[in-house]
């Protein structure tokens, strides 16, 4: 094996390593990562750490593209699992494979879609990672919208300054949807991870016990709520 074969696998190795152990400070620690502390947890120096990661911003940039892309690849696992034609199935599939990866994963649940790190802005780079999940909602909706799946609605028109955003939205997710089908979805994926945030952050406690069946009533009724058919 070539030299250089040798040092990418190590430092590929290594930067894996610095990642695990920076998930677990997530569970102790939040999203207030210490290089020093990881750095401990290693068995090196501090300064040993920077060759890898040139500052807890680099660092946490890459625990939130792992997040993101963790729960992409999972939401779209479970809805490609589902027959095409059912609509609602596909939906539901994706609403439960959230709610499952957040209450596996709840700290990186939380880096992603908790509280802001003070201090930290996240890179644009980040935003392919970050639309993986709503992206197969858009699929959803469009392929409803293109069989003829997707029932009318009379909501009134958007103010222009919403249609406009709305607009982008669908032109990005799902052109072929109307503009106020694409407004009932933005609030069907905030209704979920409204829920599920909920759920992960201890609000939901004692007020509701059987929140695995209310979830999948919620998101049936999401479902009607957007219009899917089939």
């Amino acid at each position: 094996m070539k030299a250089n074969s040798i040092r990418a696998r190590v430092r590929a190795e290594m930067t894996e390593e610095i990642k695990e152990i920076a998930r677990r400070h997530l569970a102790t620690d939040g999203a207030n990562l210490s290089l020093r502390a990881v750095a401990r947890d290693l068995g090196v120096v501090s300064s040993a750490i920077y060759r890898y990661f040139a500052s807890r911003d680099e660092l946490l940039t890459a625990l939130i593209l792992d997040a993101y892309n963790a729960l992409g690849g999972c939401v779209e696992e479970a809805e490609a699992a589902v027959p095409r034609e059912a609509h609602t199935a596909r939906w539901l599939a994706v609403a439960r494979a959230v709610r499952g990866w957040a209450l596996e994963r709840p700290h990186e649940y939380a880096l992603i879609y908790g509280s802001p790190v003070p201090g930290y802005h996240a890179p644009e780079d980040t935003v392919v990672a970050a639309t993986r999940a709503v992206r197969v909602l858009g699929r959803v909706l469009q392929d409803a919208a293109d069989a003829g799946a997707l029932a009318p609605n009379d909501d009134p028109p958007l103010p222009d300054g919403s249609a406009g955003d709305v607009g982008r939205v669908a032109e990005t997710f799902a052109p072929g949807v109307p503009v106020t089908t694409m407004a009932r979805g933005l609030s069907a994926w905030v209704t979920l991870f409204g829920q599920v945030s909920f759920e992960s952050f201890g609000q939901m406690r004692n007020t509701v016990d059987n929140r695995a069946e209310f979830f999948e009533h919620q998101m049936r009724a999401q479902a009607r709520y957007m219009g899917l058919q089939g």
